[in-house]
């Protein structure tokens, strides 16, 4: 599995078997979301985002950061990091492979360098 060692495919299946976790990744996947956004449309208590995104934040498929409103108060805003899935199975094997924003800015970066270097 490509994510980091950090999670197996029954993990990421229990994960995504959950329906606020579901919710709150296509949520943060449109834009970076706060809590309490993510909280009314989701249809979740605060604790119940909070839990979530914590177990998402473990298994990088949430990232979180902080932004300053033009009145210069702060927010925690989370933004989805999921892109991919991939699922495989064979010879009574499943592999999984979960996919990133981060990862796939690194390939490209990589592949660009790369065809850079070779010219």
């Amino acid at each position: 599995m490509d994510s980091g060692g950090e999670a197996t495919a029954g993990t990421i299946f229990q994960l995504l078997a959950d329906e606020y976790s579901r919710r709150i990744l296509l949520a943060a996947d449109r834009e970076p979301r706060t809590a309490k956004d993510l909280s009314r449309l989701c249809d979740a208590s605060l604790t119940t985002v909070y839990r979530r995104v914590s177990t998402l934040q473990e298994h990088n498929l949430v990232d979180e950061r902080s932004t300053v409103d033009a009145d210069g108060s702060h927010h925690r805003v989370f933004e989805t990091t999921l892109e991919e899935l991939h699922l495989e199975l064979s010879d009574g094997d499943i592999d999984l492979s979960v996919a990133t924003r981060d990862e796939l800015a690194d390939n490209f970066t990589s592949l660009w360098s790369d065809l850079r270097d070779s010219t």
